[in-house]
């Protein structure tokens, strides 16, 4: 029996020998390959009997894991939408194949870094296969809620390289100065003029024309009269006003130049009233032949609006959203998983978000090929985090996760896994010496 045992156990430690050296030599050969995750192989005894009596030996047996929650060193790359996460959390992602015959509905996978290109669809995929998946943003580039406990509202991400793009402009600040001398009596009371372009729904370029008329004193003795009457009208109209304003500013000590009141007055052509405006937000929404546009002209007091100060008539700051159609040129991806795409024209909008998945266990993931995992009852359900949240990590572009095997000390391992190999041997030699010993015992 104790001899018996001893060469059970010798088979034993060459067979779990064998296993360590397997995971040794898969670390070896994947110490290059991007976001590969260690596989670790760990003995255990076996106990057969305790206590008194014979001893039998009961051998060993070997518990292989993946050590998914181990992360390897990012480095950089030239491709913006070369990704890896940078702390916890995984990346969702499907297989190519998969997304041709299943397409939205095609299973979430998981892994922690990729290299990611637009194919011959437009699909952002992997040399590997795989297919980078997020959640598509609204038209005005908004994430809609989605669900954080199901991959139900995530697709694979696609991008129309080939698209045109154009924005609205819905808002719209002016930061003028009025000169105070054009309000004096004797003054030239020229009109002031400015024409700020606008963009309407199909991207062309439109422009709203505004004219400050001074309106200055009677008589010589008169002060000035610190009043202005704004006109605004809509070249997309044929010049029909849109907005038709009287203008005071104060020449108090303490907050002189400011406005002190905007008062709307009917329009000329056509005949009509002007939109209302906001003492306290500064606004006047004025509609164009695309829609109303929400003009700032400034609050009552505030010196971010119009202003009447010095001599000259300055437009300091006008700034407008929306732009004219533009050509897409390019793709980025944030640390918070916002994908942008960039136009020509200046424009950026943000088209997906990339969120990154948690489980309780990483470990327990089920492990695939090309350093892709599932979740399963060992890791745990997943949760769909925005990256930078909770207890995800945040998402690096221009980079790589690489390897997180260190060669030198698989090296060490497996000098000592063929040690161990050796002696296991060596026991089953001696066993069979030991035997044929016994059987000699008969001659």
């Amino acid at each position: 029996m104790t001899i018996s045992s001893s060469l059970n156990a010798g088979v034993a430690g060459l067979q779990t020998n064998a296993q360590r050296l397997a995971s040794i030599s898969d670390n070896i050969s994947n110490s290059s390959t991007y976001g590969y995750k260690r596989v670790q192989t760990d003995f255990e005894s076996m106990v057969l009997s305790s206590g008194g009596g014979s001893y039998a030996a009961g051998g060993v047996r070997a518990n292989t894991q993946r050590l998914i929650d181990e992360r390897g060193p990012l480095i950089t790359t030239s491709n913006p939408t070369d990704l890896a996460v940078r702390g916890a959390g995984m990346l969702p992602v499907a297989q190519a194949a998969q997304v041709q015959t299943a397409g939205a509905d095609a299973p979430m996978f998981l892994t922690t870094t990729g290299s990611f290109r637009t194919d011959a669809e437009g699909y952002l995929t992997s040399q590997s296969g795989l297919v980078l998946m997020g959640i598509p943003a609204a038209a005005d580039g908004t994430i809609p809620p989605f669900p954080r406990d199901t991959a139900d509202g995530l697709e694979p991400v696609r991008i129309n390289t080939g698209q045109l793009a154009g924005n609205p402009t819905l808002n719209m600040s002016l930061g003028i100065n009025l000169p105070a001398t054009e309000t004096e009596f004797g003054a030239a009371a020229l009109t002031e003029q400015l024409s700020v372009e606008y963009f309407d729904n199909l991207g062309t370029s439109q422009s709203i024309s505004i004219t400050f008329t001074p309106t200055p004193p009677a008589t010589a003795t008169d002060p000035a009269t610190n009043e202005w009457t704004m006109v605004m009208t809509d070249s997309a109209q044929a010049g029909d006003e849109i907005g038709r304003y009287t203008l005071t500013f104060t020449d108090a000590r303490t907050a002189g130049g400011s406005l002190a009141t905007v008062t709307p007055i009917p329009t000329v052509t056509p005949a009509g009233a002007s939109p209302a405006y906001d003492t306290a937000t500064g606004l006047i929404n004025v509609n164009v032949a695309a829609g109303p546009i929400t003009i700032d002209i400034g609050a009552i007091g505030d010196n971010e609006g119009l202003s009447q100060l010095s001599y000259n008539f300055a437009p300091i700051s006008v700034t407008k959203d929306g732009s004219a159609i533009g050509n897409f040129i390019g793709l980025d991806v944030d640390p918070n998983g916002f994908v942008r795409a960039s136009f020509d024209t200046g424009e950026i909008r943000t088209v997906y978000q990339i969120p990154l998945v948690n489980v309780a266990n990483p470990n327990g993931l089920q492990a695939f090929d090309s350093q892709t995992y599932l979740p399963s009852r060992e890791s745990g359900a997943f949760f769909l985090w925005d990256a930078g949240d909770g207890p995800t990590g945040d998402i690096a572009s221009f980079a790589r996760e690489e390897s997180a095997v260190d060669v030198a000390g698989e090296l060490t391992d497996m000098i000592k896994t063929q040690r161990a190999y050796s002696s296991s041997a060596k026991v089953i030699q001696t066993v069979d010496e030991m035997l044929q010993e016994t059987t000699n015992i008969k001659r």
